[in-house]
């Protein structure tokens, strides 16, 4: 028997529930909601909700009355565009939209200026959205599984990202504009086109770079701190006269639970995670030490 479809308009029967812990936050993965019950909005003190796999369709204007939401997962639905009230969340620092319809990101999206976690991956952007570009507080950007074939070059302006993942799109040529991201951590450009790559020294910040399953033949120069994941890299860093650190933990694909600052990064490092296991390096753990 399946999960049975909720009123429109009206909460689920264990909402009350769930609210009463004290904690704000509100489950609904899993349920068949083709929108989100208007009652939800009402929620004004709300700081976490999560509402991934549940074939939901659109999202009303009124989200914006949420005020106190931190954190949003919206991951795995059928989302084709997104309403100008998300722009409205002034608290929001995480938001989840992987695996959706999403060709494109509101205008109004840039007034997000709290967010330091998007994760926008299997969706259907072809260009990068532009909105970003003004997100100068953002630390990670998961945009794997996308459609893109080049950044823009205003990609610096974003002083703050620390974690960029590219994985599966369509990059031919190593985007020069990442060259120009000396503050840069973590950058994952698996299972893309790419026949080659320029010096990377350049990136000074630089701990992991994973470029497994492009037509390359070895690894790219980078500084001896670098941990490589690809074709060539174990003897690359085997040459190396110091000892080869260990490899990155993986971590879940998603996770939701408030961490530490620095785990913003890879969206979290809480147990709690939706969504099938990868089997390249999706989510890298930063090397200790590595602040914000």
């Amino acid at each position: 028997m399946g999960i049975a479809e909720s009123t429109p308009d009206e909460l689920p029967s264990d909402a009350e529930e769930q609210l009463r812990s004290g904690e704000q936050q509100l489950e609904l993965s899993g349920r068949r909601l083709r929108r989100l019950p208007s009652a939800v909005c009402a929620l004004s003190r709300l700081q976490k909700l999560y509402v991934s796999g549940t074939g939901l369709r659109e999202l009303p204007e009124e989200i914006e009355e949420l005020r106190e939401l931190r954190i949003l997962a919206l991951d795995f639905n059928k989302l084709e565009r997104l309403p100008d009230g998300l722009c409205r969340l002034p608290r929001l620092t995480r938001l989840y939209l992987g695996g959706n319809r999403l060709l494109a990101l509101p205008p109004d999206f840039a007034q997000l200026q709290s967010l330091r976690c998007l994760w926008i991956e299997g969706n259907f952007l072809r260009r990068f959205p532009r909105p970003l570009l003004r997100l100068v507080a953002l630390q990670s950007l998961q945009m794997g599984d996308n459609r893109l074939r080049a950044l823009p070059a205003e990609l610096p302006r974003m002083t703050g990202l620390r974690g960029l993942w590219l994985y599966g799109n369509r990059f031919e040529e190593f985007p020069p504009a990442l060259l120009r991201m000396g503050r840069l951590h973590i950058l994952d450009l698996d299972r893309n086109r790419l026949g080659g790559f320029p010096d990377l020294h350049p990136l000074r910040a630089l701990r992991v770079f994973s470029y497994d399953h492009n037509p390359v033949t070895g690894p790219p120069r980078v500084a001896d701190t670098v941990f490589l994941v690809g074709e060539g890299a174990v003897e690359r860093m085997a040459e190396r006269d110091e000892p080869i650190p260990r490899p990155p933990a993986r971590r879940p694909t998603r996770a939701f639970e408030d961490e530490e600052e620095e785990d913003l990064l890879i969206g979290g490092a809480g147990p709690r995670a939706l969504g099938p296991a990868r089997d390249s390096l999706r989510a890298l753990e930063a090397p200790p030490g590595l602040g914000t």
